[in-house]
């Protein structure tokens, strides 16, 4: 209660950034994850003006690329990278095994495929759909950058080539997911995790400084 005896809201006004990511995850949701953020649509939308929107985004891929963000943060599991009680490659297989199960397995992950064959690759190549594949290829290799910078110090990873471990780790899931749509052997589960920690090994692995 107030001193005047009235009642206080508690709840805060969404800042002017989170109206406009609001506004630009609703019309992703009703016209397709391709669909065209128009600036003067997507300010309409949050209610504040153009120049306020170019303030906290000044392009389309830069709001594009922090809806995505946001989204994928919503839908992953807390991730335990950074829990040493666990070994290190153990630790980024789960996490990796995380993104994997975002598709799905049989007929789920075959319905990805098939929307994401339809969504980027069939579909006409237009600056939006450029702009939203270039979003979430941006967004997976900034996550698996930062598990591997979270474990660099304890297995020796240089800074330098972590972009070029996580790309490698990226193409092996791409690999994965697509395995994941096609007619499966029985043992599916024990071949992706056979393969998830031979790539964790690769990715791990300290430079040879004798070689």
């Amino acid at each position: 209660m107030s001193e005047g005896g009235g009642a206080v809201d508690d709840q805060q006004e969404p800042s002017t950034r989170d109206r406009i990511l609001a506004a630009a995850a609703a019309i992703l949701g009703e016209d397709g994850a391709t669909a065209r953020l128009s600036v003067r649509a997507v300010a309409a939308r949050a209610g504040v003006s153009v120049g306020s929107l170019r303030h906290h985004f000044p392009t389309q891929q830069d709001l594009r690329d922090e809806v995505m963000r946001r989204v994928l943060d919503w839908m992953m599991p807390r991730s335990s990278i950074g829990d040493r009680s666990v070994p290190p490659r153990e630790r980024l297989v789960q996490c990796l095994l995380d993104v994997l199960d975002l598709s799905g397995t049989g007929a789920q992950a075959r319905e990805a495929m098939t929307t994401m064959t339809s969504t980027f690759i069939t579909a006409e190549q237009t600056a939006s759909v450029r702009e939203a594949y270039l979003a979430a290829q941006r967004d997976g290799q900034r996550r698996t950058e930062g598990w591997l910078r979270a474990l660099a110090e304890e297995c020796e990873i240089p800074a330098d080539d972590i972009p070029r471990r996580a790309r490698f780790l990226g193409t092996v899931l791409d690999g994965l997911s697509l395995e994941r749509a096609m007619p499966a052997v029985d043992s599916l589960t024990q071949v992706e995790s056979e393969v998830l920690f031979a790539a964790a090994d690769v990715a791990l692995a300290p430079v040879d400084r004798d070689g």
